[in-house]
């Protein structure tokens, strides 16, 4: 589920991406058993343009509140490399795993468009991971 306030969009070249934290459950404690805090977060790409794009990689940052980074600069998302046909849409969940109970999230995804040779990134909206809010982050203390 959504964490609806703290929901952020943004639109580049008429894509869309929006963004946020999501619940978590008890099965994501397996997922990262090292760190202290596990965050949830959720993108959506929307291809509001008029010609089919491709999404072929990402670079975003999650920073936490001692300024460590968790980074993921890498192709595709999770092996896929998903193509959109215009008024289509791609959406990704993941976990993060921090040592502190917030956080900032940005970059971009970098996206082909059909009519041209060079991919361009999209810029993600940032956001703050974290909250009071129960399940928001799991605490493995």
């Amino acid at each position: 589920m959504i964490i609806e306030d703290n929901f952020v969009s943004s639109a580049t070249d008429d894509i869309v991406i929006s963004a946020g934290t999501v619940e978590l459950d008890e099965s994501d404690r397996e997922t990262v058993k090292t760190a202290k805090y596990v965050y949830g977060y959720y993108l959506c790409i929307e291809n509001n343009s008029s010609e089919k794009i491709q999404l072929i990689g990402k670079n975003w940052n999650i920073t936490d509140s001692k300024g460590h980074i968790f980074c993921d600069n890498s192709q595709g998302f999770k092996g896929e490399i998903p193509t959109l046909e215009p008024g289509e849409y791609f959406e990704f969940t993941s976990v993060a795993p921090l040592n502190t109970p917030s956080a900032v999230f940005y970059g971009s995804c970098k996206v082909l468009k059909e009519s041209a040779s060079k991919s361009k990134d999209i810029k993600i909206p940032t956001f703050i991971i974290g909250s009071n809010k129960k399940n928001t982050f799991l605490n493995f203390n």
